[in-house]
């Protein structure tokens, strides 16, 4: 496997992390089923509850199919209206979604509340607007949100890095909002000042 920059090496350990990786030809070598394993036991606990699981790869998307096929579930791809449809009346076990066509404006919340990373990306925006396809107005349940991390992989540096962004981002809109707060107090103790005289 050539890797030729640091983008092109961090998405193949990211590949790695979840079991399967491209060659310089787009051929598929699978390494191992941990992620698929661990995803399997994610389903037999959540009782009947179904699960959006998002992927960062298409031979992860491939090998999710197969694996979860043999157990007898409906699965579906976040392709289509219909597609969405199907997940929101409760006509699928598993829908499973690349997270750039679920960052935006789809109502999914009526058909779990349950999702699943199996692969992760570094996309903060992407992250949050994925899972808040579930996290919405209409939500009955309380969302969970799963993360299937490899130890030691560069899985846990992903997470890392979007717990960071997260925090500074968080820290940056407070930071905002009190200042809002600090001149909408100076504008009324002005106009409130002016009234007094």
């Amino acid at each position: 496997m050539d890797a030729s920059t640091a983008a092109v090496l961090s998405n193949k350990l990211l590949q790695l992390c979840n079991g399967a990786i491209y060659d310089e030809n787009k051929a598929v070598y699978a390494l191992h089923d941990e992620k698929l394993e661990a995803l399997k036991e994610i389903v037999d606990t959540a009782q009947g509850n179904s699960l959006l699981v998002f992927y960062n790869f298409q031979h992860d998307r491939d090998r999710i199919k197969k694996a979860l096929s043999r157990m007898k579930l409906r699965i579906g791809e976040l392709k289509t209206p219909e597609d969405i449809e199907a997940w929101n009346t409760g006509k699928l076990d598993i829908l499973l979604a690349h997270p750039a066509s679920a960052a935006y404006g789809l109502n999914l919340q009526d058909g779990g509340h349950i999702v699943v990373w199996f692969g992760l990306n570094w996309s903060l925006e992407l992250y949050q607007q994925a899972n808040a396809r579930l996290h919405r107005q209409g939500q009955t349940e309380t969302v969970i949100v799963q993360h299937l991390v490899t130890q030691g992989g560069m899985d846990e540096q992903v997470m890392e890095a979007l717990q960071g962004k997260e925090a500074t981002q968080d820290a940056l809109l407070n930071a905002l909002k009190a200042r809002i707060e600090e001149y909408k107090q100076e504008e009324e103790d002005a106009n409130n000042e002016a009234k007094a005289l």
